[in-house]
């Protein structure tokens, strides 16, 4: 096959939300684009069929999804991220990483609550005004100055960011595959690739957006190129009256398709709209929920998904550092390691199983990176009502105002004119 199909397959009536497109819920033609896509891996040495496979299906499907099912596109955005996982050593960064290195970068970055959404996706919380340029800049020398794991990178991606690829690391192979083997939600057979964000951004200046930009920028970017459709929606709260400002720089750093999922929210907007997605008791108590959970804290877990679990060595609860998960008991069940290094010594602890209750057919190769891992891997309460069909198309015809007056602003906080900012506010509106 020297050229790869050029078609491109959209759903039926232009659902692109989730589950459509999603494992269980594709059309004929997304299907046949997903055998068309593993084919041409497969004569690229990229995809092993298995079994087990090398790649899942979850995880193909995301590159067809990102790159609006052109087989083509997603091969070259597969093979570039295939490329740059190897260069920089992923799976031995994840592996290997210092915990305690591993939990300051996660204090910099959104933050799984513990919690998920009411269709089963795990729930993260992200609050800027904690990214002040001491902070940032702190952790940026820090992570330049040293080498936190064993892995080897490619020499043009930073140290800092590497970092940050690990708690993306931590998404898709523990938070991600936890929450798809919890049968608690509406489509318990489609497998949880996507994650759900509140962004609070009140208490941030523009001076401190400003400064925060290229930072910002860097990590945005190579997330969405290396891990495609792992955000859904994206809730923004306590926007000031100048985001539309940085919304102008923003939506330059995502994909369209990521963009169309973020909203904004006002005030009065907040509450009614994230109970519309989200339970009262996995909202935040500052964001009108009932959780209890700060930013900083470590995950406040659903005791549906403690009760889920089979816990080994006197574990409760998750441990700090990465973890993820492997099949045992012939792949009847899943094994949480907890892994990384601990003053110098690589930490390779068993924390507990869940039953597999998804996928049915075969599961993908899991990366491990030793054999002291291999060595170490010798059904939840029914979820509440859906909510109301007025929140839900509320929340469909959100969309955002786009004032494009960011050149302008730049040049004059560049200028030390930052103070001076024009009355411009960014709400959600009807599209």
């Amino acid at each position: 096959m020297a050229d790869a199909p050029a078609e491109k397959t959209t759903s039926a009536g232009q659902d692109v939300g989730y589950p459509h497109g999603h494992l269980g819920h594709l059309t004929e033609g997304e299907e046949n684009q997903l055998k068309a896509f593993k084919v041409f891996l497969e004569e690229k040495d990229l995809y092993k069929a298995g079994p087990p496979p090398s790649h899942d299906d979850q995880t193909l499907l995301r590159f067809l999804r990102a790159r609006k099912w052109v087989v083509n596109d997603a091969y070259q955005q597969f093979k570039d991220t295939e490329a740059w996982r190897q260069a920089n050593h992923l799976n031995v960064l994840y592996d290997t990483i210092d915990v305690d290195a591993y939990e300051q970068t996660r204090r910099l970055y959104p933050q799984w609550t513990g919690r998920r959404d009411r269709r089963g996706i795990p729930l993260y919380l992200f609050q800027i005004r904690h990214l002040d340029s001491k902070t940032v800049s702190a952790y940026e020398k820090a992570s330049e100055s040293a080498n936190v794991s064993k892995a080897e990178t490619d020499g043009s991606t930073p140290q800092r960011l590497l970092r940050l690829f690990a708690l993306y690391e931590n998404l898709t192979r523990f938070a991600q595959p936890l929450c798809t083997e919890l049968t608690d939600r509406e489509h318990a057979g489609t497998p949880i690739t996507l994650s759900t964000n509140i962004v609070d951004v009140s208490q941030v200046s523009l001076r401190m957006f400003w400064n925060l930009k290229a930072h910002m920028q860097a990590a945005s970017t190579l997330a969405t190129a290396h891990y495609p459709e792992t955000l859904d929606r994206i809730f923004i709260i306590g926007a000031p009256y100048f985001f539309s400002t940085v919304w102008g720089w923003i939506k330059r750093w995502f994909d369209p398709i990521t963009v169309s999922k973020i909203f904004i929210l006002s005030a009065a907007e907040v509450r009614p709209t994230l109970e519309a997605f989200i339970e009262p008791r996995n909202i935040p108590k500052q964001y009108g929920g009932e959780l209890e959970f700060e930013f900083f804290d470590r995950p406040n877990v659903d005791p549906n998904i403690k009760d889920a679990v089979r816990w080994e060595g006197g574990h409760t609860d998750f441990p700090a550092g990465p973890l993820y998960w492997v099949p045992v008991d012939d792949g009847a069940r899943l094994a949480c390691m907890a892994v990384g290094s601990k003053d110098g010594k690589e930490r390779r602890e068993r924390v507990g199983t869940i039953p597999v209750t998804f996928p049915k057919g075969e599961m993908a190769a899991q990366p491990v990176a030793d054999a002291a891992v291999a060595a170490a891997v010798a059904p939840v309460a029914e979820a509440s009502t859906a909510p109301a069909e007025a929140a839900v198309e509320g929340i469909q015809k959100l969309s955002i105002t786009d004032n494009n007056v960011a050149g302008e602003i730049e040049e004059k906080v560049a200028a030390g004119a930052g103070g001076q900012q024009p009355d411009q506010k960014a709400t959600a509106v009807p599209s």
